[in-house]
């Protein structure tokens, strides 16, 4: 696939609430998520998050610092949950990063430290 077409997929999937696919979730990340979990205590993280793309179909995985993790639909909105308005702006940003990280073999995964404003 061209790196647009991989920017259309993740667009249908996390910006135009599209269906995600458990078998792209259970061949491709499930397998990593002990190594996520360890890189987001590593990096003292308060989540991490994974998604990927494969023949239009796409997985995510999320996974919060007490170690829950949340598949697909539910780590979309689990994102979305965390990012409360910033989340379609933010998915927008990096689409096309996560696309070009997809287009060289990488699965792009992201920690994210929360900020606490007083």
């Amino acid at each position: 696939m061209t790196k647009k077409e991989i920017e259309k997929s993740l667009r249908h999937s996390l910006i135009d609430n599209g269906k995600m696919s458990q078998g792209l979730y259970e061949y491709e990340l499930e397998e990593l998520l002990n190594e996520f979990k360890a890189s987001m205590t590593k990096d003292n993280d308060d989540y991490i998050f994974a998604v990927t793309e494969n023949s239009g179909d796409v997985a995510m995985a999320l996974i919060e610092g007490k170690g829950q993790v949340h598949i697909n639909e539910q780590a979309r909105e689990k994102l979305k949950a965390l990012w409360l308005d910033a989340y379609e702006d933010n998915i927008v940003k990096i689409i096309p990063i996560f696309a070009k990280q997809l287009i060289q073999d990488e699965i792009p995964v992201n920690g994210v430290k929360m900020a606490v404003i007083a």
